[in-house]
């Protein structure tokens, strides 16, 4: 299989290394696009990509791959995608936070018969997909309470953070954890049919948008949840309860720390029998969910299964972000 990665920053980086590692090196030959020659240096001297170009065209022209997958940052996404589709390209992108080109790129997919596959990595994380179980399993009204925070110069460490996306109003960091976290509670617990925002800065990070919001969400379902998120909080904390009359769920943001309530106590939740890391992360930075992401894209590029997150469900979450960010 050839594959194009555009986009060679952290996270094209990391997709070429799981590709390679789920696919075997053997079995996929990468090329990388990327318009900063340190980057194409970087990758091919790691070894992630046998070739590296500065543009799709000049890349496409010289590797005829059979699907690409996006790893710029988010506003760039619309453009780069309809190139890719315009060359008879498959194509995986990364969160968009935005929804520019949806309905063109929709279009422009269907008219080419090719897959438009959208990443939601959290809909792939063991422990999401437990909760969704017992909570459905359960049939009775929950309430949920969820703190989502990291201090956003650590996000990024080794580059200044109004210098990559999280520094734009439109695709700022709450904004981007949002992103993250709404499509897996969407597909848990229901659409959202009515919210209420509080939103608020109290930091000198001098960002164009605030950074703490608070969000009282009722889903149609009846499920109610209160969803906050910031990107103040000196330590990383993903923090999740979910409870009901005879069900009570706690999750700290990794495979280690999901428990249910059971028999006067809590009770840990092995949703994992091993897990990979990456050390330069934090510890809810789980690579399995990236993997199984993965493998759903290739999976659906052979006909073989369905894409559990779509352009078109997500439109749903955006227009929830877009509702915040008018708060």
């Amino acid at each position: 299989m050839k594959l194009l990665i555009v986009g060679l920053g952290s996270m094209g980086k990391r997709r070429a290394r799981l590709t390679r590692g789920l696919l075997g090196a053997e079995n996929v030959r990468i090329c990388g696009v990327d318009s900063a020659e340190a980057r194409r240096t970087e990758a091919l001297s790691l070894e992630l990509c046998q070739a590296a170009y500065p543009s799709i065209g000049e890349a496409v022209a010289a590797e005829h791959p059979d699907a690409a997958l996006v790893c710029t940052s988010p506003l760039s996404h619309a453009a780069i995608i309809s190139e890719l589709l315009d060359a008879g390209l498959p194509v995986f992108t990364e969160l968009n936070l935005v929804d520019d080109g949806y309905t063109e790129n929709l279009a422009k997919a269907r008219e080419k018969g090719v897959p438009l596959f959208l990443s939601s990595t959290m809909l792939y994380r063991k422990e999401t997909q437990y909760i969704k179980r017992r909570v459905a399993e359960f049939g009775r009204p929950v309430h949920y309470i969820y703190h989502i925070g990291q201090y956003l110069p650590d996000w990024h460490p080794w580059e200044n953070y109004k210098n990559f996306f999280v520094g734009n109003a439109r695709t700022g960091g709450v904004r981007e954890i949002f992103g993250i976290d709404l499509p897996w509670l969407l597909d848990a617990f229901g659409d959202v049919e009515h919210m209420t925002v509080q939103t608020d800065t109290i930091s000198d990070l001098g960002l164009p948008y605030p950074d703490c919001a608070t969000l009282l969400l009722r889903h149609k379902g009846g499920v109610q949840g209160v969803l906050a998120a910031d990107v103040v909080s000196p330590k990383a904390v993903r923090s999740f309860e979910c409870f009901g009359d005879g069900l009570h769920l706690f999750w700290e943001g990794n495979p280690k720390a999901l428990y249910e309530f059971r028999d006067g106590d809590k009770q840990p939740v092995d949703t994992y029998g091993s897990f990979e890391h990456d050390s330069r992360y934090s510890d809810n930075i789980v690579e399995n969910a990236y993997v199984d992401e993965l493998a759903n894209f290739f999976a659906v590029l052979k006909g073989e299964e369905e894409p559990r997150w779509t352009f078109e469900k997500d439109r749903a979450a955006i227009r929830l972000m877009d509702a915040v960010a008018q708060a």
